[in-house]
């Protein structure tokens, strides 16, 4: 009986596997190219620097310092961790007393330029 009418076992696909993996390729990034428009460093406004500092960082590195921020100060409310009750330097950046922490990001970007 020959091997062509025979189905590949998982055993010999498992083993076919890694070399078709090994086989894609990813083009190299061009250097100093930034990676998303999420690393590139933006300089945050008076009210935002109040809390994540002056100097210009990635929109990442600010939504990281703000959450160290929230817990560093216990502004969570602890009835439900996805609210964010905002002391006197977070009102000035959300505008508002309480914010969800996926309405943060939106009032977060308005003060990165």
């Amino acid at each position: 009986m020959s091997d062509a009418g025979k189905k590949p076992t998982a055993k010999a696909a498992a083993k076919e596997a890694p070399a078709k993996a090994a086989a894609k390729t990813t083009k190299p990034k061009a250097e100093g190219a930034a990676t998303s428009a999420f690393s590139k460093p933006l300089t945050p406004s008076k009210e935002l620097a109040a809390v994540v500092g002056a100097t210009p960082i990635p929109r990442t590195e600010v939504v990281k310092k703000v959450w160290d921020y929230i817990k560093k100060h216990k502004l969570q409310n602890e009835a439900n961790k996805r609210e964010i009750l905002a002391d006197e330097k977070l009102k000035a950046v959300f505008g508002v007393d309480k914010v969800t922490m996926f309405e943060m990001n939106k009032y977060i970007a308005k003060h990165l330029h």
